[in-house]
């Protein structure tokens, strides 16, 4: 059921500097690496100046260990995977990580940073993860975290409901369009019944832990704590959140059950990581930030997603008389010759335009492309080659 997000301001206010004091006392004792796998490269959002390792090697995954920063990303773009290539690479992950791991004498925990729509491989990603972990280090893993609270996306969870804020309404997540993903659909809003559906049952619902709105705002820890050192047989808990300062409430009560033994795997949007990271917030960035040297060349937007919401974007976008707009026809994808001349049909538009000093706005087709084979991946292997040719018309830019 839709409700109106004027609910925020139902929930009683309380002191954040008083929250962060704490958390950072929590934070600083903390001595374990957050080794978070990025499914999506929009998983960094939330952060800055932290590492991102586009290869899992040896080398990349000892130097994020060796930083000083106390977490690292390791963008594995699986989103984009099969079901049988995500396997491969998150068990090739925690291999590394394990050794790098043993090598350094740290420990490490796992965040598998998705959707935070509900949309990805789960809950195959984290099961290799939790299986490799234990079998490396002779650990057993308590509980999985989800939390897939992204303030900046108007993404909240309110009574184990996940919504999707439109306007001044929030929306359940299962009746948005992201549930309606060819390759990652869902039916379920209330996260405690998402588990229970992803996991074919394996997971029930009623045995699900829900951290509540309320004992957050009353800043119950001891409480919060408890119901967590009380989780077991990689049971599941839920973080109810409709703003930072309840990720943080929760992220005090997680690290002192983790500082008593508690180990933990996360699915989670890309909020908690900057919260369980310690990252301050930053203002947008600047034009002076952005464009290191002055030049005569114009820019380049790129859209890929083919929502709706994103759609609405590209509407409002050609409003704007200054930018050049290339559409990349998607419908020839399945024709790999056909595509191929597309692609470099719009790279040509799009450098002249560029040349010339103009901004240049390229997207795909405002519609969803499918293989029409009934096949899940048939329809990922499409939408990953079409990623690829956008990701080209960057790639190969001259100018």
């Amino acid at each position: 059921m839709t409700i109106k997000a004027d609910i925020f301001q139902s929930y009683p206010a309380i002191d954040e500097a008083a929250v962060d004091a704490l958390l950072q006392k929590e934070i600083a004792a903390n001595h374990q690496k957050i080794v978070v796998l990025d499914d999506d490269p929009t998983g960094v959002q939330t952060v800055h100046d932290i590492s991102v390792y586009t290869t899992w090697d040896a080398d990349s995954i000892r130097q994020g260990f060796e930083e000083e920063n106390n977490l690292f990303y390791i963008m594995t773009n699986s989103r984009g995977f099969t079901a049988e290539q995500t396997e491969a690479a998150h068990k090739a992950i925690a291999q590394v990580v394990a050794e790098v791991a043993k090598e350094t004498g740290k420990g490490y925990l796992f965040i598998s940073r998705s959707d935070s729509t509900l949309r990805g491989h789960y809950p195959l990603e984290t099961v290799i993860l939790k299986e490799a972990y234990e079998a490396h280090t002779g650990k057993t893993i308590d509980g999985e975290i989800l939390c897939p609270f992204f303030k900046e996306g108007g993404r909240f969870t309110i009574d184990d409901i996940h919504y999707v804020k439109y306007g001044e309404e929030l929306v359940p997540a299962a009746e948005t369009e992201f549930a309606k993903d060819k390759t990652f659909g869902y039916t379920q809003s209330d996260i405690k019944d998402y588990v229970e559906e992803k996991t074919k049952g394996a997971y029930k619902a009623a045995d699900v832990t829900s951290i509540a709105l309320g004992d957050i705002r009353a800043m119950d820890y001891d409480k919060i704590e408890a119901q967590l050192m009380a989780v077991k047989g990689f049971n599941k808990i839920i973080v109810n959140a409709v703003d930072y300062v309840d990720i943080k409430v929760f992220c005090v009560a997680l690290y002192r059950a983790m500082a008593k033994g508690k180990i933990f795997m996360f699915r989670t949007a890309a909020a908690i990581v900057k919260v369980m990271g310690g990252v301050t917030d930053q203002p947008l960035l600047t034009r002076e930030q952005m464009v290191v040297k002055e030049t005569d060349n114009g820019g380049i937007i790129v859209v890929g997603s083919h929502t709706e919401k994103t759609s609405q974007q590209v509407d409002a976008l050609k409003e704007n008389p200054n930018i050049v707009f290339v559409e990349l026809d998607a419908t020839l994808v399945a024709d790999e010759a056909a595509f191929a001349q597309e692609v470099n049909r719009c790279l040509e538009l799009e450098e002249a335009a560029i040349r010339a000093g103009k901004t240049v706005c390229v997207y795909t087709t405002r519609k969803l492309i499918t293989a029409d084979t009934g096949d899940k991946e048939d329809d990922l292997r499409l939408s990953v080659r079409i990623s690829d040719a956008v990701q080209s018309l960057v790639g190969r830019l001259s100018v």
